[in-house]
């Protein structure tokens, strides 16, 4: 089978490696589609936490089972998966959160994913494609990180949430924080994604700091009084750090992005407040559950980001241009 290796950042190369064999408890999948994530581009470019080279990327995957003895499902069936795979002793799985098992392994990341022919997963793993399309089901993953997000933050109705970055993890929180009920407001430095925010995410408000004052928008947004859910979905050691400031007193301030330096904030604003950090990490089942549950009932329109496609075969001499801004890629899909 052919396989695409990142052997070091911004450096692909294809390879050919033998088709896997599914072990005890593991699921042989044939790869159908790939989603290219913000994780991807980062490890690409060499400023992604938790990972090593050389490195097979893709988590966000549809494919078809060729082979598996798990109960419930068939060869011939398409599926995704839930790409954290967890031990399911340590402290984290026994309170039932394996998205953040101290023993996590994340396809892709920390072990090899799924840009590649074939691949073997644990069973556990496997998510029935509930009769949706192939792109649908390379989709739940990403989606998944928003709602779970939302979950985190424990969004209300009516609530103003900021949602600091509209890149793919950033409209899924959108599209997540609408559904709950809440007024989104949308910040981001570009105006085509912002744009695009609007049309396809239950967007009620965006904000480019290229072009205004973000304080002084959310102040007249908000009455005064400041949103009370802030999310940051860039990864940006800037963005992070800056969004404090648009806490309203007793908010919460959630962190989907991820950075590898040490964020950094005014202790006495924060206390003021009697604000919440938190973090949220990956997806459970049932975010994946949710999501499908969503897409099925049409409250998210999961295709109309898809806005390049990308041949396997291609992606090698392509993938440099996904991280053109210019490019206007929301969400690139590889098609073996």
């Amino acid at each position: 089978m052919r396989a695409m290796i990142c052997t070091s950042p911004k450096q692909f190369d294809y390879k050919d490696m033998e088709i896997p064999v599914a072990g005890n408890g593991e699921t042989l999948l044939k790869i159908e589609r790939i989603g290219i994530c913000g994780t991807d581009l980062h490890a690409y470019e060499g400023n992604q936490p938790f990972f090593s080279y050389p490195r097979i990327l893709g988590h966000e995957l549809a494919a078809t089972i060729v082979d598996t003895s798990a109960a419930g499902f068939a060869i011939g069936e398409p599926v995704t998966i839930i790409p954290y795979f967890n031990c399911g002793t340590c402290i984290a799985c026994r309170m039932g959160k394996p998205n953040c098992c101290t023993n996590l392994k994340v396809c892709g990341v920390h072990i090899d994913g799924g840009m590649k022919e074939y691949l073997s997963v644990p069973s556990y793993s496997l998510v029935h494609g509930e009769g949706l399309s192939v792109e649908e089901l390379a989709l739940i993953e990403p989606f998944a990180i928003g709602a779970h997000g939302i979950t985190r933050a424990g969004v209300m109705k009516g609530e103003y949430v900021v949602v600091v970055g509209a890149g793919p993890i950033g409209l899924g929180v959108m599209n997540f924080a609408g559904i709950a009920g809440s007024k989104v407001i949308a910040i981001d430095y570009n105006q085509k994604r912002l744009e695009f925010a609007k049309e396809n995410s239950g967007v009620a408000y965006t904000v480019n700091p290229t072009i205004e004052n973000v304080i002084n928008k959310l102040k007249t947004i908000t009455g005064g009084d400041m949103p009370t859910v802030v999310i940051d979905a860039t990864g940006n050691l800037d963005a992070i750090n800056t969004a404090f400031h648009y806490l309203a007193h007793g908010g919460r301030y959630v962190l989907v992005g991820l950075q590898k330096e040490d964020i950094r904030f005014s202790h006495p604003e924060f206390h003021k407040r009697e604000a919440t950090l938190m973090s949220s990490r990956n997806a459970t089942r049932k975010d994946f559950e949710y999501v499908i549950n969503c897409f099925k009932k049409g409250l998210i329109k999961p295709l109309t980001y898809i806005t390049h496609k990308v041949a396997f075969k291609d992606i090698k001499n392509q993938f440099e241009s996904l991280l053109d801004p210019s490019s206007t890629v929301v969400k690139a899909m590889v098609e073996m």
